[in-house]
This record gives C-alpha cells, structure tokens and sequence, in this order.
C-alpha cells in the first residue's frame, strides 16, 4: 500500500508526437508553387467581410468605416481591392468645373456637368473664343462694317462742325477767332482776338495798350467780350463733347450689333451641347462679357487656323491676357475610369486630400491668383465612391483631420490655401463656391487608434459607425495552403524568386501555426511568410539548387534569428559563466527555476529565472520584493495578492496565518509583469514553508487563481526552448531535466526540433498540469496532500509539512504576544 507521502497526482507526461502540429507534404495538391494558380492570397474573415460589405452598401450619412487588425505591408491597397471586388453600386458622380465669377471674380462659380462633360465644356469654350479672336477683327475690317461705320462717324462729324462753324462765324463778327494751341504733344482750341487782321492772344493785350496800338478802352472790351465767349465756348465744346460719347456709344452698338452674331451662333451651339440651366446661366454671362468687352478681341490679329491652339489654363494671367477669363477649370472630369472610384491615398497630406488654390508672384502685382489656379484633391477625384486613407497619417498631418470631419459632415467640400489654417495668416482673396461631395472614407489603422480616436474625438462614432476589424489569426483549413500556395507563385513571378516545393510550403505554414501560437490557427500575416519565402529562396538560389525546399525554410528561419538573438546569446554567455545564476541540477529548498519571455523589437525569447521565497514568523504577510522595489507591474501584483489569496484558503481555515513571507524574482533589474510565474511562486513557497527541496532541473510556468488551477499562459513555446537551451549549455543533458507547463497550453505546443528529439530519446520532459498539487508533487516527489476527515493534512506530505509550520508560528506568535501564557 502506497504511503501517503508518495506522490499519486503525478500527470502523464507529453510524448514528442504532442509536441507539434506536423503539416503532411503529401497532402500538398502539387509538386511545386510553380504549379498552383497565382493569387493575392488574400485572408477570408466572413466576420469582417460582413461588417465591410456594411458600410460599403449603406448610403446612409456617417457609414464610413475604420478598418483595424489587417495586417500586411500594404493594407490600403488590401482594402481597396477588398472594396473592387464587392463591385459596390453608388450613384455617378458628376463632372466638376470652376469658371469666372464676371459679377463677383473673388468668388469662382462651380459648374456641375454630366459626367464625362467637363473636359468637353473646356475644349468647346477654348475653340469659341479662339474662333471670335479670329473672325471679331476680320468682321471688323469688312467693307459692309467700315462702310457703316464711316457713315456713322461721318454724321457725328458733321454735326460737330457745324456747332463749331456756327460759333466760329459769330465771334468772327466780333473780332474774336478759334485757333489751336499746342500744349504739350497734343493741340487745344483757344479763344483769341483779332487785331489789324491778326490773331493776338489775351496776354499781348497790355503791351499792344503800352505801345498805343490799342486803347485802353478797346483793350476792356475785348475782356469781356472774351469772357462772355469762354463762357459759351465751354457749352459749345460740352456739346461736342456729348456728340463724341454719343458716337462712342453707337459705335460700341455698331460693334456689338454685328458682333452679336458671331458670339450668339457660337454660344447657341454650346448651349445645344450643354442645356442644363446652370451653363446657360454661364453662357449668357460669357455673352454679355465677349459684347461688352470687343477691345481685346479687336486687337487680337488675325491669324490662319492652326491644329493645336493654346488651352486657356496655359494662358498668361488677366493683367497680360484678357481672355484667361473665358477658360473653364476642370477639376473632376470622368472621361473614362469606373462609375465608382476606390482611391488609396498614401500621402494625405492637406492639398492632396482637400485640393489648392495655387498662387503666382508678379513684381508689379504680388501674390495672387483666380478661379484656374483651384486644384482638386482625392475627396473630389473618390467623389461616388471610397477614399481609403491610413488613419495615423490622417492624425498627424496639419489640419486634415479637422477638416476630414467638417468634409464629412456637411458632405461639402471647400477648396482653400494651406496657409489659412495658420495662425495670422492672411485671409484668402478666393473664397469657391462649395462643391457637394458624397464620398465614403476608409481609415485603416491598429485597433489602439480607434480606442483614442473614440475616447478624445465627439464626433468620431458619429462619423465613422462602421468597425471592421480583422483577426490576426485564422482557423486553420487545407484551403489555405492552396490559397498561400498560389499567393507564393504570384510573389515569384513578380520578384523572379525560386518556387517552394511541398516540404518547403509544409514548413512554411507550420512556422506561420507556430506565429498564431495555438493549433487549429495560422497567423493572417502572410506577408511574414512571405519573407521568409524570399529569405529560403535566397538561400537555395546561392546553394545552386532550383527549387526551395524545406532544408532551406529552416536555415531561413535560422538566419532570421540569428541577426535578433544578440541580447539572447548575451544572457546564455553570462549563464554558461555563472553570472546568472540558474541551476539546472541537484535541488534547494525555496527556490524554483521560472519561465519568463523577454522580446526585443519584435523578437522573442525565452528567459529562465531563479525565484526565490523566505518565509519567518511575523504578521506582515506575503511581501512582494518587486512591488516593494517599484519593478512590479499591476499584472504581477495581482498575481501576489492571488497566492496569498490561495494560502488563507489552503491554510487559514483553523488559525491565523502568523507570517512574513517574501517572494523575489532573482537578477532581475528591468521589472516584472504579469501573473504567468504566480504557481512557481506558489511553489517556492510550499517548499520554504514545509522545507521540502525542490528540484532544480525542472523549470515552472503557469498562472494560478485561488482555487489552485493552473491557467494558460502566453509564449509557452519559447519558454521551453529557453530553458532547454540552459540545460544544453551546462552539459550533456541528463534525462531528469524538463519543465511543468499548464495543461491547457498542450495544444499552443509548436517546439523546434532538437526539443522534440530530446524528448523523444528521454532526455527531456514536458509535464502538463492542471493543479497546485501536481506541480508541486513532481518538485519534491512528495504528496502534496489531502484534508482527511479530521481535518489535517498527513503529517509527511507538502501541505501537511506547511501547514505544521504555519501552526507552529501561530502558537508562537500567540505566546510572544501573550507572555503571561
């Protein structure tokens, strides 16, 4: 009959075949990837393909969507296929155009045209006005027009000299005659009277008195009489001068009623081409502006057609040429491409998401511009359709985000310079008329940026209703070999790499079951597969082989660590040294070997590290040395406060626990977290309490919660690996040495192959347990024990040895404290 101290929770321990998920080659549907059709390979998450297939069929307002936990090294692309593929079904959008505001030119009007209409309007427009500055002067020098307009002057003429004959000949009667007196370059009429048949002007008048030629009376009369006639040479010339301007103006109608029918044929053509209402608002302004302003047109020479004639948006600014104001600027046009537009943007910055208002320096003029320097940007140009943008570049580029949201929510966009969301910024002189935009927005980023985006930003949720989130892990089927197989043959064609036989793609997939760290899954980042894929092709291209096997996928992986694993061989050099202590023989009461993962820049590893416990006769508890020296994390405190949650329960049902222990994570100086070491803790513990020795060539890892169950933890393969290779380098292995994991972390088990092979031949154990009571039955060899109907522990087991001690602290807390007892 076995004792009770003798050990009879012992768990079976894992065979090498529990060890890892073999991917079966012979399974593989083809010899090579050269073989399999290419593909993007693409995950398929049904979960996360519904939620987008949502916000890409729901019109409603604030269905955009903010895509999260896609992975890959192009996820805006990834989306934007995703997105092609569902072949959404939203409404055109329209062609857009800026043209002159002729009543208000700082406000540019927006012409909204059917689609496929824009760049028409501007070539019909261009071609126009180049045909009016051809015929406008060749009318103009016609025989039929210069006749006309001879007769129209001629007539004006003749009544202008007639006024002045009739003036003229009453002040010849008076001695007063009309000369022309040059001023300058040009010649004005004057007054001046006529003396012995000679015109004398009114300043000789005193000398000619001094002389006595004239007397002074005479000389009085001519002063006034001078004065009466300047009076009425002035209405006489307001007259004529009346005449000039009813002669400009008839002359102006002259010109506009013959040019009339050039700009009107022209005109009615376009408006028969475009008779939406808006352009024939436009036209008719075009019309009034042509008729109203023939001078430029009169000046334009003559000219033969030509094949290629300059477009209106290359022409020189108004101050150099007036017929910049005719140009019509296309800023959306849908000459051809899809009916809806899927735009990835990969450099959001303000200008390429919300368009510009370009602006030119002129020494005469400074900074300027019109209605052709308004740019479009991705929102317009993903107008009727999806703008995929990365949410962190959204974040940090100046003033995009805000005015995304404002975008968003009028669904109105507003072309302005950049430097108007400076502060003290000069205001913009163009102000364009808003464009209604209906345009749906993707931001892709990582889950964390959605949690801030929602806490900080109101209007986040209201705008963004859609989360699509992707999972970096897939269920693992045989489909996905095909489907990774065929996205391999599609890499090796474009970067002309060697193909993967089946054993290569085998080991491929077993290390990306590995990366998901759980059976039955594989990570969604094939893009790490894929590097590997490239990192093996390399390899086999130098060893002069054709193909890639799975040889070359181990070395790949291999060289992989080898370039991360300098701080790892760092650690192992100061163990096989002693500078860290770790004992992987022989055995020690109060210390355990624990199991901890560091990573570095993406790298992990596993760490053993020695865990030490102490335990005295006192009331302060369970002291974590960790906590006390500011290097716990809030994980690994909560595990502590657990353990002493477990000894009350185990321990403190017939006394007080009268103890001071401490718990302590030796050569540790970077702090500690999480609750993954709290069981080897536990041990440590048991064995200062009971003062059983533990074996030091067994290592510890697994969670605990008051009950005593052992929980799964994260990075168990590592953990063995790590501890494994502390074992190799002290020595040959012995075949005692191993480690005690969680059952419930058996099928995480992805261990390399020197680990398996150690196991296979004995060398190495892995033990799976599910309690306190097993892991601490396999470090000592004792019983853990059981409460038997008296309530006590047998006396030779663990709990039984601990629980004695914790009674005799009790009693001799109780006496120190009682001394009279």
């Amino acid at each position: 009959m076995a004792s009770d101290a003798e050990p009879h929770n012992l768990p079976n321990e894992l065979t090498s075949e529990d060890l890892r998920w073999c991917c079966r080659p012979e399974e593989i549907p083809f010899a090579t990837t050269a073989e399999a059709a290419p593909s993007e390979g693409e995950t398929v998450q049904e979960r996360a393909l519904r939620a987008l297939r949502t916000g890409v069929e729901l019109s409603a307002p604030g269905y955009n969507m903010f895509v999260c936990g896609l992975t890959g090294d192009n996820r805006g692309d990834a989306v934007a296929r995703l997105i092609r593929q569902m072949n959404p079904a939203r409404r055109p959008s329209s062609d857009r155009c800026f043209v002159h505001n002729f009543k208000n030119p700082d406000n540019p009007l927006l012409l909204t045209l059917p689609r496929g209409s824009g760049n028409a309007l501007k070539r019909e427009m261009e071609g126009a006005i180049e045909f009016l500055r051809r015929r406008i002067p060749q009318l103009f020098e016609s025989e039929s027009f210069e006749s006309r307009r001879n007769r129209l002057v001629e007539r004006y003429a003749q009544r202008e000299k007639d006024l002045m004959e009739e003036f003229t000949r009453r002040i010849s009667q008076q001695q007063f005659a009309l000369v022309r007196v040059a001023v300058g370059p040009a010649s004005l009429p004057e007054l001046v009277p006529v003396i012995g048949g000679q015109p004398v002007p009114m300043e000789e008048l005193p000398r000619l008195v001094q002389e006595g030629k004239l007397t002074a009376a005479d000389a009085e009369t001519l002063h006034k009489r001078y004065d009466d006639f300047r009076q009425e040479f002035t209405s006489v010339y307001r007259k004529t001068l009346a005449l000039s301007r009813q002669l400009s103006g008839e002359l102006s109608f002259l010109e506009q009623e013959a040019a009339s029918t050039l700009v009107d044929g022209v005109l009615q053509e376009m408006h028969d081409h475009f008779p939406q209402p808006q352009i024939a608002e436009y036209l008719e302004e075009v019309r009034l502006q042509v008729l109203n302003n023939l001078e430029p047109f009169k000046l334009a020479e003559s000219a033969p057609e030509r094949s290629e004639e300059p477009a209106l948006d290359r022409l020189p600014r108004p101050e150099q040429d007036p017929f910049r104001v005719y140009g019509v600027n296309v800023v959306l046009s849908h000459d051809d491409g899809p009916e809806c537009p899927v735009i990835f943007e990969t450099v959001p910055s303000y200008a390429n998401l919300f368009g510009a208002i370009q602006r030119s320096f002129e020494p005469a003029a400074g900074w300027h511009s019109d209605f052709m320097d308004l740019r479009g940007g991705a929102i317009l140009q993903a107008d009727g359709g999806f703008l995929v943008l990365y949410a962190l570049d959204v974040l940090t580029e100046r003033g995009v985000w805000q005015a995304l949201k404002r975008t968003l929510t009028h669904r109105r966009l507003e072309i302005q310079p950049m430097d108007a969301l400076f502060p003290f910024a000069t205001p913009p002189a163009l102000k364009p008329e808003p464009i209604e935009v209906d345009v749906k927005v993707v931001l892709v980023g990582d889950p964390w940026l959605f949690e801030m985006f929602g806490a900080y930003e109101e209007d986040f949720g209201k705008i963004f209703k859609v989360r699509v989130e992707f999972d970096d892990v897939l269920e693992w089927t045989p489909a996905i070999a095909t489907r990774y197989a065929g996205r391999l043959r599609k890499i090796a064609e474009e970067e002309n790499l060697l193909p993967l036989d089946r054993g290569a793609l085998a080991a491929s997939l077993e290390y990306g079951v590995r990366r998901a760290g759980r059976r039955g899954k594989i990570t969604a980042r094939f893009n790490e597969l894929d590097d590997v894929a490239r990192e093996a092709s390399y390899l086999a291209r130098q060893q002069g082989e054709s193909h890639v096997s799975a040889r070359h996928v181990r070395q790949a992986l291999d060289a992989k660590i080898d370039r991360h694993n300098l701080i790892e061989t760092k650690i192992r050099e100061m163990i096989a040294e002693g500078l860290l202590l770790i004992d992987t023989s022989g055995s020690r009461a109060g210390q355990v070997n624990g199991l901890s993962v560091m990573q570095i820049a993406g790298y992990a590893f596993g760490k053993p590290v020695r865990i030490t416990a102490s335990a005295a006769l006192g009331k302060s508890g369970l002291i974590n040395i960790e906590r006390e020296a500011n290097l716990s994390g809030r994980l690994h405190d909560k595990g502590v406060q657990i353990i002493a949650g477990y000894l009350r329960r185990v321990f403190a049902q017939d006394k007080p626990l009268s103890l001071s222990a401490s718990v302590c994570f030796e050569q540790s100086y970077a702090g500690v977290d999480g609750d993954s070491a709290s069981s080897t803790e536990i041990y440590a513990l048991l064995s200062a309490l009971s003062g059983l020795p533990i074996r030091q060539e067994i290592a510890v890892t697994g969670s605990v919660n008051q009950q005593g169950d052992i929980q799964a933890i994260g990075g168990v393969n590592e953990k063995i690996e790590g501890f494994f290779d502390v074992c190799r380098i002290h020595g040959e292995l012995t075949g005692t040495q191993g480690v005690i994991i969680p059952r419930e972390n058996t099928n995480d088990l992805m261990l390399r192959d020197d680990v398996i092979e150690a196991v296979a031949q004995g060398k190495f154990h892995i033990y799976p347990v599910r309690r306190v009571e097993q892991g601490i039955e396999i470090l000592t060899g004792v019983a853990a024990g059981a409460r038997g109907p008296d309530g006590r522990f047998p006396a030779d087991s663990v709990y039984g040895r601990a629980d004695s001690q914790l009674a005799r602290m009790a009693d001799i807390l109780r006496r120190y404290e009682s001394p009279r007892e």
